[in-house]
């Protein structure tokens, strides 16, 4: 049975506010005069407008004159009372907030508005005092370090270079973005995370908003089996045996077509049934990608970039923490920035609205002469988890399996430039020595140079 909270019982939260300025202090995050009856919402009022323009609480005589409800003080207030107020009027709070959502969402479901109604009751449920301490800073650094390390859930990306300058992998509750042009390989980076992970035993899903399910299905074909697109249909029992085989040992990998322009709940909402049928809590989720997202709120034009890729990669992250997984999604380059051979948030369409909430963001270089040879580059952009803004990442790419690999620590190495993937090296020494030491910004004038020699 429900406990019910009279209006006595509200009277006496009141006062006990009164009696002990702690005790507002304590629940001034959730103290809302709409919660009270309306016998006493008056003085609900009172109190807070009072707290907030005097930064003390009103006076017992003061509340009567002011509203004409009288509160009497409380004898012999024990530790044992605040205790079980500050329990109490927490249900209290969350009781009414909810009984709220609920009357208001029904008016939203009546108006056909469906999107906010989930985030409305959602956010009543969650009303809960601040009683997390924190961390005690000088208590157990090993424990807390340790907790960091196994809380997190940090997860290899299969690239140990790139683990390297991650400190270890991506964790779990981030949202990461690769950052490319078109045709730069941003599905494909996702496309081979998804095979890193599925083979090492983690459960996740692919959403595409762009190419289907089918050929997303028939990379990772040839991602995991060795075997070329093109040699897929003459070698059909080999993929599916390989296929069979490595999936007994393999975590689960769901791959799901949404339409552009669906909203982070739409892809909130497919999860949830996902877990509900499948029985799986799953690890990952890679988005193929954040520029196709719409934000929840109808209000937000889809024109206004910066505004728009705001709510949705600040949703996207939400999400990830509440689900407690590793996000991965793509962006789009300006035009202006294939030409560059350093990026920076300017180079990312929408801008710092989205380097400002993932938590790593890494820019791909490529060309059809780096493809041809082999080799993708990565430069990270933003990275909350270490020191490696700025740095680069050599990988190799087998144009026939479409598989992305590590080079491997030596290979690996800073080299400061990528000029020597772009274009054969000219015979002309003078030119040598320019493409060893060029620290240009944009390429176009790297190529320039070199063609004028």
């Amino acid at each position: 049975m429900s406990k019910e909270y009279t209006p006595d019982l509200q009277k006496l939260f009141l006062e006990m506010m009164l009696n002990d300025a702690q005790n507002f202090v304590r629940v001034q995050n959730i103290f809302n005069p709409d919660n009270f009856d309306r016998s006493l919402k008056d003085v609900a009022d009172f109190i807070k407008e009072h707290s907030v323009n005097h930064a003390t609480m009103p006076t017992y005589q003061q509340v009567k004159a002011t509203t004409g409800v009288e509160l009497k003080p409380i004898p012999e207030m024990q530790e044992g009372h605040n205790d079980w107020f500050m329990e109490e009027f927490e249900g209290f709070t969350r009781r009414q907030e909810l009984e709220r959502a609920i009357l208001k969402s029904a008016d939203l479901l009546e108006k056909g508005e469906y999107d906010p109604v989930e985030k409305i009751i959602k956010d009543a449920v969650q009303i809960s005092l601040t009683k997390d301490l924190g961390t005690d800073y000088f208590e157990n650094p090993r424990e807390r370090l340790m907790a960091l390390k196994d809380n997190n859930g940090q997860v290899s990306t299969g690239w140990p270079a790139l683990d390297k300058k991650l400190f270890g992998g991506m964790n779990k509750g981030e949202l990461n973005i690769f950052a490319g042009g078109s045709g730069s390989g941003k599905s494909l980076f996702m496309q081979n995370l998804a095979v890193n992970w599925a083979t090492a035993g983690y459960n996740g899903v692919y959403i595409t908003l762009e190419l289907s399910e089918e050929l997303s299905a028939m990379r990772i074909d040839s991602m995991l089996t060795n075997i070329a697109s093109s040699q897929i249909f003459k070698e059909l029992d080999t993929l599916e045996m390989k296929v069979k085989m490595i999936g007994k040992k393999a975590g689960s990998l769901q791959l799901k077509y949404l339409p552009a322009q669906s909203t982070v709940n739409d892809i909130r909402a497919y999860l949830k049934e996902l877990e509900i049928t499948k029985n799986i809590k799953f690890d990952f989720l890679l988005i193929d990608y954040l520029d196709l997202i719409m934000p929840v709120s109808a209000k937000v034009s889809p024109n206004d970039l910066f505004v728009k890729d705001k709510y949705v990669s600040e949703e996207l992250r939400n999400l990830a923490k509440e689900l407690n997984s590793i996000f991965v999604t793509a962006s789009q380059l300006n035009r202006g920035a294939v030409e560059e051979i350093e990026f920076d948030h300017s180079h990312i369409a929408g801008g710092l609205s989205k380097i400002n909430t993932a938590d790593n963001v890494f820019g791909i270089f490529t060309s059809r002469a780096m493809r041809e040879r082999g080799r993708y580059q990565l430069q990270l952009m933003k990275t909350r988890s270490s020191s490696g803004v700025g740095q680069k990442v050599d990988l190799e790419f087998d144009v026939n399996s479409l598989r992305i690999r590590d080079l491997g620590e030596e290979e690996n190495q800073p080299t400061g430039n990528i000029l020597s993937t772009l274009k054969p090296q000219s015979e002309d020494p003078e030119v040598g020595k320019i493409t060893a030491s060029v620290q240009s910004s944009k390429l176009k004038d790297m190529l320039a140079g070199l063609k004028s020699e």
